[in-house]
């Protein structure tokens, strides 16, 4: 199987689960990949996302 029918395998099964303690781990887990990267990331990298986040949260992002 294909990386997309994975994804999309999976996405299903979530869609269809009613296990309110598996989609919080589901939640934990991407959570917490997220914080890892982050910590990879140098500071400078960090500052220029910080920044684009500010900048969409004020309107100030063009869209093309």
């Amino acid at each position: 199987m294909d990386l997309n029918a994975e994804k999309l395998d999976l996405i299903k099964k979530i869609a269809k689960t009613r296990d309110a303690d598996l989609l919080k781990k589901i939640k934990t887990f991407f959570e917490d990949k997220e914080k890892e990267v982050w910590k990879e990331l140098t500071p400078e990298q960090q500052e220029e996302i910080n920044i684009a986040i500010q900048n969409e949260n004020r309107g100030d992002v063009v869209d093309f």
